[in-house]
């Protein structure tokens, strides 16, 4: 006979890890998401870790829309343009503007866990309330990079703002 443990309740950021791999599927991509079906769907870490290992064991295995899915660590100063969702770390606040700058224009979902990610043009913020985990999405931001966000995820953020900047206000 087996002995069945109570799980542990999963930690902070094996909670943002989930919602991360989550995302790809409720987040749809400019162009024909079937075009290359064997390629990977990477999400991309810049700064420090977080996650350890928690973000590569979530996905080991698992595909979405056909796609296998990969982790790829940047460093600053790197081409951040080479994934579909990129984890901007807190080490890299000082650098956000010029990196958010950098990537204006591309179809990346950008997330942080930092205070007014949201603010300074990143689409996703998680947040912590009550030691849960939630998110605000900035559809505007999305919507500036060509990103269509499902209604279901819609419904499940804590916020959602859609501002849209024009000019240099």
């Amino acid at each position: 006979m087996r002995c069945i443990r109570a799980q542990e309740a999963p930690t902070e950021y094996q909670l943002k890890a989930a919602y991360l791999f989550n995302f790809l599927k409720f987040v749809e991509w400019p162009g024909d998401p079937q075009a290359d079906p064997h390629g990977h769907w990477v999400i991309g870490i810049v700064g420090d870790n977080p996650f350890s290992d928690e973000l590569t064991q979530i996905i080991s295995g698992k595909t979405v829309q056909g796609h296998e899915l990969q982790v790829r660590r940047f460093q600053a100063g790197e081409d951040l343009l080479a994934c579909h969702v990129l984890f901007i770390s807190a080490s890299e606040k000082k650098r956000l503007p010029s990196m958010l700058a950098a990537l204006n224009g591309s179809s990346i979902l950008t997330v942080a866990d930092m205070e007014h990610f949201l603010e300074s043009g990143g689409m996703i913020q998680f947040v912590m309330e009550e030691k849960r985990v939630r998110f605000g999405i900035d559809v505007g931001a999305a919507g500036r990079a060509r990103l269509k966000v499902s209604s279901k995820l819609l419904s499940l953020a804590r916020t959602v703002t859609g501002v849209e900047r024009v000019g240099s206000n």
